[in-house]
């Protein structure tokens, strides 16, 4: 999936949560304080295409993997 896809799917949700590692950057999009431009960027590898694993649960979508943000979103 490349940056079309990604935007798509940002444009769907109103929080993005995206897992680099152990760094964990969120995106509040329904609040309007970060750009949808913003969040697709940090969604995508440096292939420019769609980190994973991606889920979406609700109006969140978890990009990248960190166990403790699968903790706090699952649970």
């Amino acid at each position: 999936m490349g940056k079309d896809d990604a935007r798509e799917l940002a444009a769907k949700a109103s929080r993005i949560i995206v897992a680099k590692g152990k760094k964990i950057a969120e995106f509040d999009l329904k609040k309007g304080g970060a750009s949808i431009d913003d969040a697709v960027a940090a969604m995508l590898g440096p292939t420019g295409n769609l980190r994973a694993p991606t889920i979406k649960v609700g109006k969140t979508l978890l990009v990248g993997f960190n166990e403790d943000a699968y903790a706090d979103l699952l649970t």
